[in-house]
């Protein structure tokens, strides 16, 4: 089955090995799988979103996704895929479920089945069960006339395109297909919810997504530690307080506590002189620096200061809408936190 070495790569101008042929070969095809897909999808899907959105509306039902063999590996990450964006799911083996974890599932669920063939006999007494307790049962296969298809209420039908395999045989388009039509389903369902990346941070608090999601407010300086001034203040006596709180920068704010200016190392550079300790901050400060809301992504905080080329900013004060400081961010803790 080997291929001659004949098409030249575009880049080198090397030809190609078998491998690299191959793969192009595989992925060519499993895209052919994705476009049918997206070609043939039409009011049965909306119906499937509705069926699922009205359970989730209840407050009580999950989404119960199964399969079996390597539509069961897909089943699971769809399932995980639809819990981490507000739709309450979880995956059911269906071999556990015909000895016990039928008790699982609920009048308020919903079930999707996933079986490209749609004959497999691992999931007849899901489909029983459904039928028995009339409980939502989509279908996600590749045969309209299958018993799977034909007892769902909702049929989702992939189109039949050839397996990247060139047996025929390892499922390969078809588990593409089916990975794909789980995404959208999910976000389907996400974007009914209106779900916001804050709200989306509630299923992800660890790891570097879990990072990015976090708020101003989150990772900000607050309360006594923060570096307060008057405008008054002697820079002699703001150095002290500057070195004490060890952030930086010192903070100018008026008796209610609003934003007069700051104080950084920049600052100091400039003014740097005999007289600098005899001056008040007034005289050294920055006047309106660039200033975030404690609600707002860390992010858009980081993207701030690393936007400011031509003038490095390495902190923001934090401001509530009337001005009055909650808080200092500085970009030393957005980068340790790894937002980058």
């Amino acid at each position: 089955m080997a291929q001659t070495m004949t098409q030249q790569n575009s880049v080198s101008g090397q030809p190609d090995s078998n491998d690299l042929l191959s793969a192009r070969r595989t992925l060519s095809t499993e895209i052919e799988g994705l476009t049918a897909l997206s070609h043939s999808l039409n009011g049965e899907f909306v119906k499937a979103i509705e069926i699922i959105q009205a359970m989730k509306e209840k407050g009580r039902g999950r989404l119960i996704v199964a399969g079996i063999g390597k539509s069961g590996h897909v089943a699971r990450k769809i399932s995980a895929t639809l819990a981490s964006t507000a739709t309450p799911s979880y995956y059911i083996h269906p071999g556990e479920a015909s000895h016990g974890d039928l008790g699982m599932i609920t009048e308020d669920d919903v079930i999707i089945l996933l079986s490209y063939s749609g004959n497999n006999a691992e999931l007849s007494d899901m489909i029983a069960y459904a039928g028995r307790f009339n409980i939502p049962l989509i279908s996600m296969t590749g045969n309209p006339e299958s018993p799977l298809a034909q007892h769902s209420n909702i049929a989702l039908i992939l189109p039949r395109i050839p397996e990247a395999c060139p047996n025929g045989l390892a499922p390969t388009t078809s588990t593409t297909q089916m990975i794909a039509l789980g995404d959208a389903i999910a976000i389907a369902l996400l974007e009914r919810t209106g779900l916001t990346a804050e709200q989306f941070r509630v299923w992800h608090p660890g790891g570097k997504l879990g990072q990015k999601l976090r708020k101003v407010s989150d990772m900000m300086v607050k309360g006594d530690d923060l570096p307060f001034v008057s405008s008054d203040t002697l820079m002699s006596d703001a150095l002290i307080t500057l070195s004490s709180k060890n952030l930086g920068s010192v903070i100018a704010v008026d008796d209610q506590g609003k934003l007069i200016g700051i104080v950084t190392d920049g600052d100091l550079k400039r003014h740097m002189g005999p007289d600098l300790l005899q001056k008040p901050v007034a005289d050294i400060m920055t006047k309106g620096p660039r200033t975030i809301t404690p609600d707002l992504l860390a992010v858009k905080a980081l993207d701030i200061m690393v936007g400011s080329a031509a003038s490095p900013i390495t902190s923001l004060v934090v401001t509530n809408e009337d001005k009055t400081v909650v808080g200092l961010i500085r970009i030393q803790e957005l980068l340790k936190a790894g937002l980058v």
